[in-house]
């Protein structure tokens, strides 16, 4: 969540800039700006009628050794009564910090001034463009491919599981087991650390990533524990009410893991294949860094995920998320698009984001800066990448029209073959 004090301070400039992301969210900021001049004012008044309480109860000791009864029994009187009153002011300031913290779950953190300005994706500006000079072009989409391929049974996971749901087989599964350790191996060999987490996380874990309350729609729920919809959310709650050492950081995880995902506003979009999928394969990437150094680590995590796509030389482009495309949390993503020759078009395979302190603000996850301040850390997620995804592209970028030419680094996991067919 973002910080109720900076907002306050900054008012205009806050609204400025939530404002840009295409909605008006001046009414809600004038809201908990209000409730948190009143959580102020009332603070000020219990700690007045506390500061009152203390000095009375002193005076009731030396009022004993005195013998002053009468003032004694008046002390105590007004003890009690400032008692009552610091009770009820207690909980009106409870409820009003819990209403404050509600309704900063519920804000968006603040794009960062450099953010390109638009509505949707279309306005994304592209940053770069890779391996594009001789694009595939047919029109065999993936999932044909991966049925006549014997690779992905598309009726099966739907009398499981229901729509969106897929069942891999035999050479399709050890596909996808290849490319989980092939991403694992790169990202273990530029410094990030393999974890294998829950696939089942609590409320409070969900809440500290900015998943719940307002995305609770999308999410699968068990009991009073939910499905992950990424494996960011373990990993970067791992250290959640930690205090950090500077020397420590950054740190650096990675996971593969299944992710889960009711994908509530996607009604009609990609029914088919392997792009949409309620239970989904990813490989994620976490950083948790200090304050100055997280935007660098932005451009290295990028660079990190986007030598994914070079292992198996897919063509692919960068495009820097605008206000009104960018994630709830972030304050600055961008996206990595591969090239889907079906489609004629580049397709999100990785997001990679700095959401500064806005979920560190949740988890109170903080470290300890050279010269002893406590500071909150910055934390980044990036997928590095979506496996279904590439599967996806991989089948309609090595379709030949007849076989999948399996990619070079593929083909020692599949017994030196040139192709499945």
């Amino acid at each position: 969540m973002l910080d109720i004090n900076f907002v306050e301070n900054n008012l205009d400039y806050v609204k400025k800039q939530l404002n840009k992301r295409g909605l008006d969210f001046s009414l809600e900021i004038d809201f908990i700006v209000k409730l948190n001049i009143e959580r102020k004012n009332v603070l000020k008044d219990v700690e007045i009628k506390k500061s009152l309480k203390n000095s009375l109860s002193k005076e009731i000791g030396l009022l004993m050794k005195n013998n002053e009864l009468d003032k004694v029994e008046k002390n105590k009187n007004q003890v009690n009564e400032l008692n009552s009153d610091i009770e009820v002011l207690d909980k009106k300031l409870f409820s009003i910090i819990n209403k404050l913290n509600e309704k900063l779950l519920y804000i968006p953190n603040i794009p960062n001034e450099h953010m390109p300005i638009g509505l949707s994706d279309e306005d994304n500006p592209i940053i770069k463009v890779w391996n594009s000079d001789n694009l595939v072009k047919h029109k065999k989409p993936h999932w044909e491919i991966a049925s006549q391929l014997n690779l992905v049974d598309f009726e099966s996971g739907p009398k499981l599981s229901g729509s969106r749901f897929v069942v891999y087989k035999e050479q399709g599964s050890k596909l996808v087991r290849a490319l989980t350790n092939i991403l694992l191996d790169k990202h273990i060999s530029v410094g990030y650390k393999e974890i294998t987490v829950p696939l089942i996380v609590n409320a409070a874990a969900m809440q500290g990533t900015g998943q719940l309350p307002k995305f609770e729609e999308d999410a699968y729920k068990v009991g009073e524990q939910y499905l992950i919809p990424t494996g960011e959310v373990p990993l970067t709650n791992l250290h959640a009410n930690e205090i950090l050492d500077y020397k420590k950081l950054p740190i650096k995880y990675t996971t593969f893991s299944q992710c889960f995902r009711k994908e509530a506003g996607s009604a009609g979009k990609d029914t088919k294949g392997l792009i949409r999928l309620h239970q989904f394969n990813k490989v994620e990437l976490v950083k948790i860094t200090d304050q100055e150094s997280s935007f660098n680590e932005l451009e290295l995590m990028l660079v990190d995920a986007e030598s994914i796509l070079q292992l198996f030389n897919l063509p692919y482009r960068i495009v820097e998320l605008c206000t009104g495309d960018v994630g709830f949390s972030s304050t600055k993503t961008f996206d990595i698009e591969v090239w889907f020759p079906e489609q004629n078009k580049y397709r999100e395979i990785s997001s990679v984001s700095n959401c500064i302190d806005f979920q560190s603000r949740n988890m109170a996850t903080r470290y300890k800066t050279k010269d002893g301040k406590t500071k909150l850390v910055h934390t980044l997620n990036g997928s590095g990448v979506a496996i279904d995804r590439l599967v996806g592209a991989i089948l309609e970028n090595y379709w030949d029209g007849e076989k999948l030419i399996l990619p070079e680094i593929l083909k020692a996991w599949f017994d030196n073959q040139e192709y499945i067919k």
